[in-house]
């Protein structure tokens, strides 16, 4: 990743910020899920937040790691329209050039 591409918003650094964030909290939801299970009457509480937690925080991570991939698939698509339009666009102004 070149400073060039970060400036110009052409590399994305959020998907990687979301995968720090995705392990911290799944750490901590480990821990307060410990915590649930040793200090409450019921340890099903414990298993309970363990269980809701990691599902509900993967399912978050996703759908955000989802947004930036469908931005990564509909820039390489652009990029192949513009390549493959360059050639007609290139060969409409040269009959252009010539009528004139």
């Amino acid at each position: 990743m070149s400073g060039t591409n970060l400036l110009n918003f052409d590399s994305m650094i959020t998907p990687k910020i979301i995968t720090f964030v995705y392990w911290v909290l799944l750490i901590l939801i480990i821990a307060v899920s410990i915590s649930y299970t040793i200090g409450s009457d019921n340890p099903v509480y414990g298993l309970i937040v363990l269980f809701c937690g990691v599902l509900f925080l993967r399912i978050w991570c996703e759908l955000l790691i989802v947004l930036f991939k469908i931005n990564e698939n509909i820039q390489i698509l652009a990029n192949k329209a513009v390549a493959v339009e360059s050639p007609s666009q290139q060969k409409s102004s040269h009959i252009l050039d010539e009528q004139i």
